[in-house]
């Protein structure tokens, strides 16, 4: 593993090592969820600085070293920054970003997972859509996408409309994700229904998620 690799991808997590470097956790489109080291990040003169702060995303040059990459150019086409000027929406970002560390892994297909971790976050900062809708919406494709959505609860009295969002969900291209509102008591019924499979099929306590519980 050794060589200069130009990879597209988030960052989804960012952490202060020895001094004045940072280890980045990069969803990327070639190579899976990677680890890699930015040397001299935290430095107010570096280059890095600004690129290697989570919802980072762009195309980085890594040197494949035999243990570990090293960062060495990133070119951000996106800070989205209207999440970081925004308290709210930076927490539901935040939580999304912990949801896509945990789903994915290195070397494996994650193309879909980037393509709607992408969205979400856009959808975030749409003016007409619900910080909520978005979440339980991203929720709900997450776990599509990885294989455990079991579909509409056979139990329970549902909305049709609720009916016709989940089939949505499921089985619309991301791009066209994040196209329909609900109704209140629509969305609460979504609400059930995500918080239902989230516990069922995840085994971790989100620690950005209590936040957003909060709000």
């Amino acid at each position: 593993m050794q060589g200069i690799t130009e990879i597209t991808g988030m960052v989804l997590k960012a952490e202060p090592v020895n001094d004045y470097d940072r280890r980045v956790v990069v969803l990327t489109k070639e190579k899976g969820k990677i680890s890699a080291f930015a040397r001299g990040a935290r430095k107010q003169s570096s280059k890095f600085l600004a690129a290697t702060n989570p919802f980072c995303f762009g195309t980085f040059k890594l040197y494949e070293g035999r243990t570990s990459y090293n960062v060495m150019e990133a070119e951000i086409t996106n800070y989205f920054e209207g999440l970081r000027e925004d308290y709210e929406k930076a927490c539901y970002g935040m939580y999304f970003l912990e949801v896509m560390d945990y789903y994915t892994r290195e070397n494996n297909d994650e193309k879909e997972m980037l393509k709607l971790l992408y969205q979400s976050l856009r959808a975030l900062m749409h003016e007409g859509l619900s910080n909520v809708l978005v979440r339980y919406i991203f929720e709900m494709k997450a776990m599509v996408l990885n294989g455990e959505f079991p579909g509409m609860p056979k139990e329970g009295e549902w909305e049709e409309s609720t009916r016709y969002a989940v089939s949505y969900i499921m089985d619309s291209g991301i791009e066209k994700l994040y196209t329909f509102t609900v109704t209140p008591p629509v969305l609460a019924q979504l609400k059930t229904i995500a918080d239902d499979y989230r516990t069922r099929y995840t085994d971790r306590q989100f620690k950005s998620l209590e936040i957003v519980d909060h709000l």
